[in-house]
């Protein structure tokens, strides 16, 4: 069950990745005009896949170590247990 709770919040940036890429296909589809505006879209969405990448690998590492602490712990840091799930979505939106 925990890991199909990691794959319900990686989805959107799944998704994002994915609508990056289609507008990189669609993109080659048109009269190409010059090779490095092709190039630069590639590597937009590399870039694009990689940043979803590194925001799911933020966002678990976070569920991780607060899932770790205590409730004690936790109550220290003002979090309730409750709400690792939404400081997890925060620290990847800074």
């Amino acid at each position: 069950m925990h890991c199909l709770h990691g794959w319900r919040e990686v989805l959107p940036l799944l998704v994002d990745a994915v609508r990056s890429y289609m507008k990189v296909i669609e993109a080659n589809k048109a009269p190409r005009t010059g090779s490095s505006a092709s190039k630069a879209q590639e590597r937009g969405f590399i870039m694009n896949v990689a940043r979803s990448f590194n925001n799911w690998r933020k966002y678990r590492q976070t569920v991780s170590e607060l899932g770790r602490m205590t409730s004690r712990e936790l109550q220290d840091l003002g979090i309730d247990r409750s709400d690792i799930h939404s400081v997890a979505r925060a620290a990847i939106a800074r």
